[in-house]
């Protein structure tokens, strides 16, 4: 064999090696830093599946997967897209109560949730009323009430809306007890809460959106009324807070 030959071959054999040890000895890569970790809930039950954040895992852990529950959803939006009760409904015979300013909303509501009533209602401190509502065209789901907010956030189509109280609504929907209650209006639930007898009703958990603006309100309305956060869930969601009876609220 010619000495460029051999030459040729142990260069050949050296590279291999090199690339087998440096692949074969080569410690597994690393977690980067500050990436994100599977929280505790999603190792207990996997990822969510429709709710915009861990809205639908945070309720079923309250309840333990608690089958025929009820809920009364304010600010219900699409009938499965960033939906809290979706997954209540379809996997766990749920059912209740979806309100939105939205009407195009029903349609889907009657036809892909039959445990469902969906009402076109502006839920306020008064009923038999009418508000202008603004519909944002880039994303209804930040629809609102305000004016300023609206237009801060983008085009919008404005809407004249009827009003009424939750009080009002339960009542018109026969509905005496609940366990769930979501609410996400944009800056209008202190109005909402008004209209609310919640120590009637007392449902075990209140999933609720906090901005800035009104948190103080709604902080004051449900520690007068008997309601603390479930610290269990801090972090774990970035849009909405949770609270519960003061005497059933696990800590």
């Amino acid at each position: 064999m010619k000495r460029t030959h051999v030459l040729i071959i142990l260069l050949l054999v050296s590279a291999g090696a090199f690339v087998y040890f440096n692949f074969v000895d080569r410690p597994a890569p690393s977690v980067p830093a500050g990436a994100a970790e599977p929280n505790w809930l999603v190792r207990k039950y996997g990822p969510k599946h429709f709710s915009q954040h861990d809205e639908e895992l945070i309720i079923r852990d309250f309840f333990g997967d608690k089958r025929t529950g009820v809920f009364v959803d304010v600010g219900a939006n699409h009938y499965r897209v960033n939906s809290t009760t979706y997954y209540l409904e379809k996997y766990l015979g749920w059912g209740g109560l979806a309100i939105d300013a939205i009407a195009d909303f029903k349609k889907e509501y009657d036809l892909y949730r039959p445990l469902t009533r969906f009402f076109c209602f502006y839920v306020s401190d008064h009923s038999d009323d009418r508000v202008d509502f603004y519909i944002n065209q880039q994303n209804k789901r930040i629809s609102t009430g305000s004016g300023d907010l609206a237009r801060k956030q983008g085009p919008f189509e404005k809407a004249e809306i009827a009003t009424i109280t939750l009080n009002d609504l339960l009542a018109r929907a026969g509905i005496e007890r609940f366990d769930l209650l979501s609410m996400d209006i944009e800056l209008a639930e202190p109005a909402a809460l008004a209209g609310f007898d919640i120590k009637k009703y007392r449902p075990a958990l209140v999933c609720i959106e906090l901005h800035v603006e009104v948190r103080r309100q709604i902080l004051d309305y449900l520690s007068k009324n008997g309601y603390q956060a479930v610290h269990k869930y801090d972090g774990l969601d970035p849009l909405n807070e949770y609270f519960a009876p003061v005497r059933q609220s696990p800590q």
